[in-house]
């Protein structure tokens, strides 16, 4: 039996779609990714995704290989420029951890630690990414999202016409020498790794192509200036929509538990890392889906 049939002759699992209460997210209880997911359950699992943009997934107990078997059933896999924290066999696997083994570190060590979208600076950025709880700090940790779509609709009418039809530049550099965190710096970037990293232009307001909603697509990690306007209006204009975008009544605070996979929309959503001490240990998997070009 090939795996497309292995999957689609799947039992179906009983579990629950439970929104969390606020703009944001749902948990999904009682489902086993350890097991295949059959194309009935998959199906609901991707309406929920697009219902809730922030998905929970409690009590996992997965191998890499099964949450690179798992993600890629949403689209291709994208390898995050800092090849030395992929993990050792599982390039589509980034290591995010504040962990030093052998006087180096094992992963990026503030990675999210600005609001961002994944991998906006690139031509074509992420769909999504799904981030596992490997080792859980006993104190911060918590990651915050924001619903970009709800900050689009919300915007003053003045600021909706300053940016509607904008283009903007985004830059995996426009904040990578920053001391986000005392004490921790980031790896000095390869010619190789500039290479991969060129500046990109996306549109300030996105349309999702799978629900049509639109919504603010800048980001105060990644976007640097907003095209064809002069430099003061731009850097105005950005910082009004970042101010709004994290208002209170768009976010939702994600408190981790043991064994969380945790799956959120680049395409609608921006997140920030609230970080935690560094002698707690901290070890996350994330790994991350291509989308489509912006428009």
């Amino acid at each position: 039996m090939s795996a497309v049939e292995s999957l689609l002759s799947a039992p179906t699992q009983s579990f629950e779609v439970r929104p969390l209460g606020g703009v944001l997210g749902a948990e999904i209880l009682g489902l086993d990714l350890s097991l295949p997911v059959n194309s009935a359950d998959f199906a609901r699992i991707h309406q929920a995704f697009l219902d809730h943009r922030v998905l929970v997934f409690r009590e996992q107990h997965i191998t890499p290989e099964q949450q690179i078997a798992f993600s890629r059933r949403f689209g291709e896999l994208q390898i995050h420029v800092l090849k030395q924290f992929l993990l050792a066999g599982h390039p589509e696997i980034f290591i995010i951890s504040n962990i030093i083994e052998n006087g180096r570190p094992i992963g990026l060590g503030d990675a999210g630690k600005l609001w961002h979208s994944d991998l906006s600076y690139k031509e074509i950025p992420s769909m999504g990414a799904m981030l596992y709880a490997r080792i859980l700090p006993e104190e911060g940790g918590d990651t915050l999202f924001a619903d970009q779509q709800l900050a689009y609709e919300t915007l003053p009418e003045a600021l909706r016409k300053a940016v509607e039809g904008r283009r903007a530049v985004h830059s995996y550099t426009a904040h990578y020498e920053d001391e986000v965190f005392k004490g921790i710096r980031r790896p000095t970037l390869t010619t190789a790794q500039l290479e991969e990293v060129r500046e990109v232009v996306h549109p300030v307001v996105r349309t999702h192509p799978e629900t049509g909603r639109k919504g603010l697509f800048v980001n105060e990690n990644f976007t640097t200036r907003i095209l064809d306007i002069p430099e003061d209006e731009s850097r105005r204009l950005l910082a009004e929509l970042y101010a709004h975008s994290i208002r209170p009544e768009f976010t939702y605070r994600h408190r981790w538990q043991e064994n969380d996979l945790l799956f959120w929309d680049n395409r609608a959503l921006i997140h920030l890392a609230t970080g935690c001490p560094n002698h707690l240990p901290r070890r996350m998997h994330r790994t991350t889906i291509q989308g489509d070009v912006p428009f």
